[in-house]
């Protein structure tokens, strides 16, 4: 420690000076570090991207080499191109419309969610109305009922109005995000000045104008955390469209890569297709890795807006 910085941690008062030390780079080599919590963020890190090594690996393998080879490391030969091609051209390239299929769902089902989300959470937040404890109580209470179990009900609905086996089977249902209407309402409580409302009025601006000019673009970052969690579902979804489709055309990304897998355990032998399965898999989290990378710091902050009163 520097003659300076023994100076001015002298003048200050106990409590002061030991949080001073904690902050600042005074702390002695190792004092503050856990090697326990370490160690266990190592674990964790290894139990989350290991199955992502263990893919990346697998997609440069041919089907023998899955099964013949060491699941951790490469082949002797790299087949990652042969199956990017086997990929792309199987059933005349049907993957490519699955891929389209996904990101339009997704895409179109996040956006709206977003919007919906914020708006509702906008109005939770800043206005009272009849019966809004009670709606709010309702909007938290569909948190814990699992999507699975509205799967059948969703579909009865949707059979009866004709809907099933269509790109609305999906897009609609993916609209509704309770979870997203709880976030933005919060963010939107503590974001949006209650002061800025007041003084948009007085110079005249209507409701849907204070909404769509001032709350939005202050919600930016929130909104952008319910977009990637909407994005995310609808792009990993699977019962619902595995209940809702039927048409191979219309298929996400999750029942086409099911539909390739039933096939190749089916078919085994020469006509097995697991490679193409896996590279497959690979290929479809590469836009959720982008997005995420592009979108993380919207994200990291919409989710800590409003976790700490000033």
């Amino acid at each position: 420690m520097s003659a300076t910085s023994s100076t001015r941690l002298a003048v200050l008062p106990p409590d002061q000076r030991y949080r001073t030390k904690k902050r600042g780079r005074d702390l002695p080599p190792g004092e503050g570090r856990s090697p326990i919590l370490t160690i266990v963020i190592w674990v964790c890190a290894a139990y989350f991207l290991l199955p992502l090594f263990w893919l990346l690996i697998s997609s440069t393998k041919d089907n023998s080499g899955l099964f013949s080879s060491f699941g951790l490391w490469f082949d002797d030969e790299f087949h990652l191109w042969a199956n990017l091609v086997d990929l792309f051209t199987t059933r005349d390239g049907v993957f490519l419309r699955w891929i389209s299929n996904t990101a339009l769902y997704a895409i179109v089902a996040g956006l709206g969610s977003a919007l919906l989300s914020a708006a509702a959470g906008y109005a939770f937040a800043k206005y009272d109305f009849p019966a809004k404890k009670f709606l709010f109580a309702v909007v938290l209470g569909a948190i814990m009922i699992p999507t699975t179990a509205l799967a059948i009900p969703t579909y009865l609905l949707f059979a009866g109005a004709g809907l099933t086996n269509t790109v609305w089977a999906i897009i609609l249902p993916s609209l509704v995000s309770p979870f997203g209407v709880y976030l933005m309402r919060v963010y939107a409580e503590e974001s949006i000045p209650d002061t800025l409302i007041e003084a948009a009025r007085l110079d005249g601006a209507g409701e849907f104008r204070i909404f769509w000019q001032i709350a939005l673009k202050i919600m930016v970052p929130g909104i952008v955390t319910v977009l990637l969690f909407a994005v995310v579902h609808t792009w990993n979804n699977y019962f619902l469209p595995l209940i809702m489709l039927t048409d191979p055309n219309l298929f996400p990304l999750t029942l086409g890569l099911a539909q390739l897998q039933a096939a190749s355990e089916a078919g085994g032998g020469a006509s097995a297709q697991f490679s193409t399965v896996i590279t497959g898999s690979l290929v479809s989290i590469l836009p959720l890795v982008v997005i995420f990378l592009y979108l993380q710091k919207y994200w990291t902050s919409g989710l800590t807006t409003g976790s700490v009163k000033e």
